[in-house]
């Protein structure tokens, strides 16, 4: 599929998530056994978890809207890369949206994140602790430069180099979403140690975040897992081809309906919001 077409999509995809959704009005995680249910962007989680919001290893923004909660795996995995971080004294870890009590669809910002397996982390690393009010309003830092094929020289560090490549080297991961200007810059800083680029993956926006995805969790047997990422670096003519035009006669796709729920999913609705 042609790039704009893949843009045209995620577009729609994120309009047609303005509206509320159900998920919203379920404020606390649904008990039982932590199961992801369903594909990262058509599911929910059962027995989700709050990220502890006081950590010398990470903050997190934006609590108003109640989006940091996941699968334990996903708290575990948030714990362990900003102990890294935190050791290699590179900074905390600022950790925006991760999922809503019991997963499902946002009413704005994301298609997926839906089953407490995403998580999104700021390309910044900082030295001091913000401010509650930074942290309620936080200011991105974008490291695409306005041509879009490059980041900003002055705003690149080997820090962010560490980061996304420590989170990628997590066995728990499956997938880190960036911009493709900040892959092809991670493609040539890497030197020869390259296996861990496979898992990150260009895509729209993610100027100033990366997405981090893990693998579903071997105990939540209706989650659905994506196929792996195709093999080698990613550095070569996959990366390239996001920097070229869009071919003439490129249409815009047909709107889609909502996927279906799974079943789980729908009996998890249909029983908390009676």
């Amino acid at each position: 599929m042609k790039k704009t077409a893949i843009a045209l999509l995620a577009l729609l995809a994120s309009g047609a998530s303005l509206a509320a959704t159900p998920w919203q009005k379920i404020t606390q995680p649904v008990a039982g056994s932590p199961q992801s249910i369903g594909a990262f962007s058509n599911g929910c989680i059962v027995g989700a978890q709050p990220l502890p919001l006081q950590s010398d290893s990470w903050q997190v923004m934006r609590t108003d809207q109640r989006r940091y909660f996941g699968h334990p795996d996903l708290l575990l995995f948030i714990q362990r890369l900003g102990s890294q971080v935190h050791s290699l004294g590179l900074g905390t870890l600022l950790i925006g949206d991760m999922g809503m009590p019991a997963g499902g669809r946002f009413n704005g910002g994301h298609a997926s994140h839906q089953t407490g397996l995403d998580v999104d982390i700021f390309l910044q690393l900082p030295k001091a602790r913000w401010s509650a009010a930074q942290l309620l309003k936080p200011q991105a830092l974008d490291l695409v430069a306005a041509d879009g094929k490059n980041v900003v020289p002055s705003l690149w560090s080997k820090d962010i180099f560490s980061l996304i490549k420590l989170a990628a080297n997590d066995n728990d991961v499956t997938r880190i979403f960036v911009n493709p200007a900040i892959k092809k810059q991670l493609c040539l800083d890497a030197g020869s140690d390259r296996d861990w680029l496979r898992k990150v993956r260009p895509w729209f926006q993610h100027r100033a975040h990366m997405h981090v995805r893990l693998r579903c969790p071997a105990d939540s047997l209706e989650c659905i897992d994506q196929p792996p990422p195709p093999p080698g670096d990613g550095c070569g003519y996959e990366l390239q081809s996001w920097f070229e035009p869009a071919s003439p006669g490129t249409t815009k796709p047909e709107k889609k309906r909502p996927p279906v729920l799974p079943p789980s999913c729908q009996a998890l609705l249909d029983e908390h919001l009676l």
